[in-house]
């Protein structure tokens, strides 16, 4: 039986690898896709205290072979189902049964979707939400980027510099990211804002070619000509594959400060839990709070 089992390896779970590893546990990681989470796809990380800047796929790469490093044994399996014997708790994945004394779930969110005619219809053909990922295949076409945070805006500076033109829209009239970001997106020359627009329809043949876009004040209608979709309007949680054993709380799983879930010996750590700031840095504080509690309850139960 493994002491800890951690699901995701974004920054949360590396972090609680690193920390349990380093307090003498047995580690297993379950990681359905690529280590590094949402940070791996982000062009650059510029607020992470003590790293002026790196790029996230970097950073992503540096976590990961510092949990080796230390030991961290890191399957590539989709964890279906927690249950409990006892204190033993039995993780359930498309492969295999796995038991541990512990358990922190660290997987992450999701990007959010539009839920817009012909979105699902054009997913993969010119609607993405991984600028990072797809975004060499536009190189030189005309793109729309939607959302008004942190990653539409990382987002639109990266297409702009592969692209010859960003449309970013945003239903509001003003940005919700930080000052540094607006100033670079607003001095950029071939990104074009159009505030208080949403996007209503997705249209093409085989692959996106026009969007429809609404706006909110006036209810005027428009079109453009589009190569690709980048959809950047949020995270949502995927947890309602653990709401059998954990108290959920608008889909995120319910946990404080000390990474406690309602169930003794699981934890949440990162963007999957209730809270209020949603960054690489305090994805990585959870993943060492969660550690340290796992480690104490493994100490005080087996």
């Amino acid at each position: 039986m493994t002491d800890l089992i951690i699901i995701g390896a974004g920054p949360a779970g590396l972090a609680s690898a690193i920390y349990a590893l380093r307090a003498g546990l047995s580690v297993k990681v379950f990681e359905e896709l690529s280590p590094g989470g949402q940070a791996a796809v982000t062009p650059e990380i510029e607020n992470y205290p003590g790293i002026k800047s790196v790029s996230g796929a970097d950073f992503a790469l540096s976590l990961f072979e510092q949990a080796m490093s230390l030991g961290a044994q890191i399957e590539f399996e989709t964890v279906l189902s927690i249950t409990c014997d006892g204190n033993t708790k039995i993780v359930k994945t498309d492969a295999l049964e796995h038991k541990a004394k512990a358990v922190i779930i660290a997987n992450g969110a999701k990007r959010r979707k539009l839920n817009i005619k012909g979105e699902e219809e054009f997913s993969g053909r010119g609607v993405s939400y991984c600028a990072v990922c797809d975004g060499s295949f536009y190189k030189g076409g005309v793109v729309l980027v939607i959302g008004g945070g942190n990653t539409a805006l990382e987002d639109a500076l990266y297409l702009a510099n592969i692209c010859k033109k960003v449309y970013l829209v945003h239903r509001r009239d003003e940005f919700r990211a930080t000052k540094n970001l607006i100033d670079k997106v607003k001095q950029n020359e071939k990104i074009e804002i159009l505030f208080s627009f949403v996007l209503e329809k997705i249209t093409g043949s085989d692959k996106v070619e026009q969007v429809s876009l609404v706006n909110t004040k006036s209810g005027e209608t428009m079109k453009k000509e589009v190569n690709g979709v980048f959809v950047a309007i949020g995270l949502e949680p995927d947890n309602s594959r653990f709401e059998n054993i954990v108290e959920l709380e608008n889909g995120y799983i319910k946990a404080g400060e000390d990474c406690k879930t309602s169930k003794a010996g699981i934890f949440a750590a990162g963007d999957t839990r209730t809270k209020a700031v949603r960054q690489v840095v305090t994805a990585a504080s959870d993943g060492a709070v969660a550690a340290t509690c796992a480690v104490e309850y493994i100490n005080n139960i087996f």
